[in-house]
């Protein structure tokens, strides 16, 4: 991704702690402690007040809420004190996006794989809760919303920090801010249908473009390359993480292998990434993306390369001006305003066409 977001603390976090008293104060006890009753969550009131109304609600979002909770209760009772300390385990280490994304092995990582291998029946409720906790029948509810707020209330907090406009993933494309009446969606970065544990946790969902959320990312696993299962141990590979506090930096370079520029096909560019030392996360970038050929695409574009260059060489020259003068100014621009107008890429496009001698 080209820049990190800046984490937004925001109400809706209490789902997510909703979710780590159940799996850790009751579910993880469930072997030898009492039956299933509301009396387990007396010491998290907020969300005993919750299922407590839930209990005597004919909504979907409430009885799929409480009736999950109630069964994986069972279905915990009978587990050692060894695989509730596997699954311990695996929670925490799903939860730590961050170390995730950084290959940390230290960090405990589980697949619904992994889950079905473990406990078939287990795996298949905790699938189907987790899941379903982020639909709408559920987090829309009047006596839930008014405890952890809602989402379009989240998106506006979101986009006033942060407020460049453009999605991180691709960095062509506006997403949705402030000024909008409606609002992005929210890409679950480890895919809420590979991972569990994590559907509901807000560092693992972050506003992406429609491109890149819908039409290349769709159900890819940022963490394995199905591609090269060798590329690491277990066929792990790094990825950038959303909110990464040091901001990635991606070098980008263009080739163009041709002069006849009204005619420039994606055969006809060449991108090379760096730097070196960020490879594997640049790597993971490309793929889950499909970055090349979005790029490629651009900078082929009747209204993007083919015009950048237009510009270049007829309007800028009308004014008497240099294509060294354009370049000069453009690579100011980039610098300050590196997404506006794409001038990331119109930059690295138009300095691979100079090179090219296509300004001569």
């Amino acid at each position: 991704m080209l820049f990190a977001y800046t984490y937004v603390p925001h109400p809706m976090e209490k789902m997510q702690e909703f979710i780590e008293f159940i799996f850790f104060e009751v579910w993880c006890k469930a072997p030898g402690g009492p039956p299933f009753s509301l009396d387990l969550f007396d010491a998290a009131p907020e969300l005993k007040d919750v299922m407590e109304a839930f209990h005597y609600s004919d909504t979907k979002g409430a009885d799929f809420f409480n009736g999950h909770i109630e069964r994986i209760y069972g279905l915990f009772a009978d587990l050692s004190p060894e695989q509730v300390g596997q699954l311990q385990a695996w929670f925490r280490g799903n939860n730590d996006i961050a170390g995730l994304c950084r290959n940390d092995p230290t960090v405990a990582i589980a697949r619904y794989d992994d889950l079905n291998t473990f406990n078939p029946p287990l795996a298949n409720e905790l699938a189907s809760f987790f899941k379903g906790l982020y639909k709408k029948d559920l987090l829309e509810l009047e006596v839930l919303r008014n405890v952890i707020g809602e989402m379009n209330d989240h998106h506006t907090q979101f986009t006033t920090v942060n407020r460049q406009g453009k999605c991180p993933f691709c960095g062509i494309n506006d997403v949705k801010g402030v000024y909008h009446s409606r609002r992005e969606a929210y890409d679950h970065f480890l895919p809420k249908g590979k991972y569990p544990f994590n559907s509901i946790n807000f560092h693992n969902l972050a506003p992406a473009c429609h491109e890149c959320n819908s039409s290349y990312k769709l159900n890819k696993d940022p963490l394995y390359d199905a591609k090269d299962p060798l590329l690491t141990k277990n066929g792990r590979r790094k990825a950038f993480y959303p909110y990464q506090t040091t901001p990635p930096t991606i070098d980008i370079e263009i080739a163009l292998n041709t002069k006849d520029w009204t005619n420039i096909t994606p055969d006809d560019v060449n991108i090379s990434t760096g730097p070196e030392m960020a490879r594997e996360e640049i790597d993971t970038w490309l793929d889950v993306y499909g970055i090349e050929e979005r790029y490629k695409a651009k900078c082929c574009g009747d209204n993007e390369g083919k015009y950048w260059i237009e510009q270049v060489k007829d309007e800028w020259a009308n004014g008497g001006r240099t294509p060294e003068e354009f370049l000069t100014t453009l690579s100011r621009q980039a610098k300050s305003r590196p997404f506006a107008e794409a001038n990331f890429l119109k930059l690295a496009f138009l300095e691979g066409c100079n090179r090219s001698g296509l300004f001569t």
